[in-house]
């Protein structure tokens, strides 16, 4: 148990003593008010409030040390500050506490971190508070029921760009190269919701025009992505979200200005800060993205615009209902996609294979739980920002939308604003303004849906005559034993053919014939409307994508599916059959040979550009993992050259050529694979239509580094070509995957046993780590790992004060990944045995553990 812990008891008590009302917040960042202005920085807090009682309580705050302290104008001992609580005891009535603190930078992405960019030493800072790490700034009470209002002042550098929530009302010089940086009051926000960026920020401006008027907007990156930065591109999505969400929440943006930064070494995809979004600045493409990178940026963009209504205008009282915010915010960026482009089955066809790709995964490991989870402390939070809050919260609502109607969801939505607008709310209050709208109850259906686990399969059972016409129909339900829980689903049943007779052209494309819609409940259910109907080559069970479930394939649309995939003229169709197929693959009834093959035969033709990425990235992850080691070699070498032909038959600049392209480096295996990398660092051997930048450049780089093929001195040369932080970021990772004691000696120092080591370095160092071929220098790792874990788990080490991401970084993608995983996980399983772990610890290596036995189970079956 870290002492920086908090529990969902104690801020329960603290909301019920007290109820807050202001923050008045002045940062330093001159430097002039500390000793040591590389490290830290001065905070000065004034907190009014009421108590409703007399009572003891604490501040939260995580610094250096107390300069000073006051409670109504009373000084407070700075030594009673201890385990990031400053103690207070209160009578009833309105209270004034002040703290002054020396707070530390962060490098590790929490609190207020800050970079120097290598390319040009300019200075950039920005805050990352969710869930609890205000209190890395500010003296604050850290949890999201007290909401106050914030008045927050800068001293920086007079030159710099300083931003916050408020709009920018001044700028006051104070004559000795700093200026004072004072900001509009807040709305009634909760504590993680406030921001502060500062530095030499790139900016540019645009007033958005959204149907309730305009409002001010900011993009913001570093100077030297500034030529990268594709701001109309950026402006045309917001706008467009802006639009979507003003319509269907009848609620105008609630905050005044917009502002977005991109921001360097970020641990998150983005953070909706109210009115000052930060989003990770890999968004700001400085080589050719594919149509994936640009969708998967859409999304992020609207995913945070939409949490302005979904998180800070209606936040949650506690992290138990996380979901409330990351699950609606999930479901709306993807709804708001499909407002915006020209086909909605499309959009809809890329959140299948993406997002309910990552829920069913989660929902399979030992630690899922339910989407209203029980959260009862801080450290719990950390670990449940996982693909059951988001994917399959969002899966979830999509469903429900569909059972209640699409319009009185949305009349439900716009309720819970205008109900808890700058509140706090839990489950009941949004099921409630759901049941007013719809005239639904929805009690069993959040019973079954949001307070329980697991994920139900579906499977056809089909007969037919001698003239192949249905002579019986029904979907058979089950649950895996550990979460037997048996839902009612409302789903399509798809009929694809090509025989004019069902309905269809004559030109071989498989297209629906016939759709029935039904409800599914229990083990069986019989499905009458089919029978009599001609059985075509594909029958689809969840057609549309409807509900939540894991689907089997019958086999004779199985064999459609591997032979024809490429011939399903529906996206969102060709989505259930590709997620189908992947958890056949997962699940061991479907060999990774022929999953590969499936992918290398249909993907060439497949036009969601998030599929394309998804299949090749799980095609990739069948032959390395689910392959039975004596198979492994030759279909390894097979998914090389599969990749190769597919690259080099694909039109030139097309962007099918670039996903397969940016697939083949990591796909290279033997002698030829790894001469192509190093011709394409020559400029020999490049597709037509393609250019070698920076970012295909490193993963040639780092892939052949990993095949032994360069040494640390070459990568240094590359490193020098490209002095920016992802060079140094992408050049520390080539020598971690190079095959070499030495080389993964170093490696494992930076990511387990450095402290001076930034968090983007060591995720990059960590990632690079595990290699396949290398069991050899690889071998002494399993017992680092384990015994790094420990010492994660007890504090010691130095892993106290180290950030959460820099932990979670090490415990997840360090995880070992030897070839000979029985013997691995007999020897995990003693270990696992023999402690006693923190939850946070204990999390990864169990979900850790369970993708080594999926793949044994796999490999076994192969």
């Amino acid at each position: 148990m870290f002492p920086d812990n908090l529990t969902r008891a104690e801020t329960r008590a603290r909301a019920e003593l007290v109820g807050t009302h202001r923050y008045r917040i002045e940062v330093d960042l001159s430097g002039r008010a500390v000793e040591d202005p590389e490290r830290l920085f001065r905070s000065d807090t004034t907190l009014t409030f009421d108590a409703r009682a007399a009572g003891d309580l604490h501040v939260d705050l995580i610094a250096d040390h107390v300069e000073a302290a006051s409670l109504d104008g009373i000084d407070l001992d700075p030594a009673t500050f201890a385990d990031s609580r400053l103690p207070l005891t209160v009578t009833p009535g309105p209270h004034t506490v002040r703290v002054v603190a020396h707070c530390r930078y962060s490098r590790t992405g929490e609190g207020l971190h800050r970079f120097v960019d290598p390319a040009d030493k300019a200075t950039y800072l920005y805050t990352q508070f969710e869930p609890a790490d205000a209190r890395r700034v500010f003296a604050n009470f850290e949890q999201p029921d007290l909401k106050a209002e914030f008045t927050i002042g800068v001293v920086a550098p007079e030159d710099w760009t300083v931003v916050s929530n408020g709009a920018l009302l001044q700028v006051e010089p104070l004559g000795d190269g700093n200026a004072r940086f004072s900001f509009a009051e807040t709305k009634p926000i909760s504590t993680y919701l406030t921001a502060l960026v500062a530095g030499d920020y790139h900016r540019t401006d645009r007033t958005l025009h959204t149907p309730s008027g305009e409002v001010p907007a900011a993009l913001y990156c570093r100077r030297s992505l500034a030529e990268h930065l594709d701001a109309d591109r950026i402006w045309d999505v917001t706008e467009a979200g802006f639009g979507v969400f003003e319509r269907h929440f009848a609620q105008p943006y609630p905050f005044g200005k917009y502002d977005q930064v991109f921001v360097p070494e970020y641990n998150g995809g983005a953070m909706e800060n109210v009115g000052c979004v930060t989003l990770r600045d890999e968004y700001v493409f400085r080589s050719r993205a594919t149509p994936a990178s640009y969708q998967v940026r859409d999304d992020t963009i609207l995913h945070e615009l939409s949490h302005m209504w979904f998180g800070d205008l209606v936040t949650m009282r506690w992290w138990d209902d996380l979901w409330l915010k990351e699950s609606f915010a999930t479901w709306a960026s993807n709804f708001a996609l499909s407002q915006i482009v020209e086909d909605p089955d499309a959009a809809w066809a890329s959140f299948t294979n993406g997002f309910k790709t990552w829920a069913y995964r989660q929902d399979q490991l030992p630690s899922t739980h339910p989407i209203a989870a029980d959260m009862v402390d801080l450290e719990a939070v950390e670990q449940n920002f996982d693909g059951i809050t988001y994917a399959k919260g969002a899966s979830v609502l999509v469903q429900l939308v569909a059972y209640v109607g699409q319009e009185d969801f949305l009349a439900g939505c716009r309720q819970y604003f205008q109900r808890h607008a700058y509140g706090n709310t839990a489950l009941t209050d949004l099921l409630s303004a759901l049941h007013s709208a719809s005239g639904r109850d929805l009690s069993d259906w959040s019973a079954q849906w949001l307070e329980t686990t697991g994920v139900n399969t579906l499977q056809p059972e089909i007969t037919v005559d001698d003239e192949g016409t249905i002579t019986s129909f029904a979907v058979l339900q089950s649950a895996a034993p550990e979460h037997p829980t048996l839902r009612q689903h409302r789903i399509a049943l798809g009929l694809y053919g090509t025989d004019p007779d069902d309905g269809a052209d004559s030109d071989g494309r498989l297209r629906r014939v016939a759709r029935v819609e039904i409800d599914v409940a229990g083990e069986r259910t019989e499905v009458t409307e089919l029978v009599g109907l001609h059985r075509p080559p594909l029958l689809l069970v969840n057609d549309d994508d409807l509900s939540y479930a894991k689907v089997r394939l019958d086999p004779v649309s199985l064999a459609t599916v591997v032979a024809r995939l490429a011939d399903v003229d529906s996206a969102l169709a060709r989505a259930v059959c590709w997620a189908a197929a992947w958890d056949m693959c997962r699940d061991g009834e479907m060999a990774a040979a022929q999953y590969v093959e499936l992918v290398l035969s249909a993907v060439a033709v497949e036009s969601d550009p998030v599929a394309v990425r998804t299949v090749l990235g799980q095609a990739a992850s069948a032959a390395r993992h689910y392959t039975p080691l004596e198979q492994r070699a030759e279909v390894l070498v097979r998914w090389q050259d599969g990749v190769t032909d597919l690259m080099d038959a694909a039109d030139p600049g097309s962007d099918l050529q670039l996903a397969l392209v940016k697939a083949f480096p990591n796909a290279a295996e033997d002698a030829r694979g790894a001469d192509r990398l190093a011709g394409w660092l020559a400029g020999d051997g490049v597709p037509g239509g393609v250019e070698i930048d920076p970012e295909l450049r490193w993963s040639a780089v780092v892939n052949l580094a990993r095949l032994g093929r360069l040494d640390e001195a070459a990568i240094d040369t590359e490193a020098d070509r490209d002095n920016t932080v992802t060079g140094a970021e992408q050049a520390a990772a080539a020598k971690a995957a190079r095959p070499t004691a030495e080389a993964k000696a170093e490696a494992w120092r930076l990511a387990a046993e450095a402290d001076d080591v930034p968090n983007g370095t060591q995720r990059a160092v960590t990632l690079a780590f595990w290699q396949r071929g290398q069991d050899e220098v690889l071998a002494p790792y399993v017992e680092k790992y384990l015994a790094a874990a420990g010492e994660i788990s007890r504090g010691e080490g130095g892993w106290s004060t180290r950030g959460f991401a820099l932990r979670e970084n090490l415990l997840r993608f360090g995880f070992p990944v030897p070839e000979q995983l029985g013997p691995f996980i007999e020897r995990l399983d003693a270990w696992l045995t023999d402690r006693t772990l923190v939850d946070s610890v204990r999390r990864p290596v169990v979900e850790g553990r369970d993708n080594a036995a999926r793949s044994l189970r796999c490999q076994q079956a192969g």
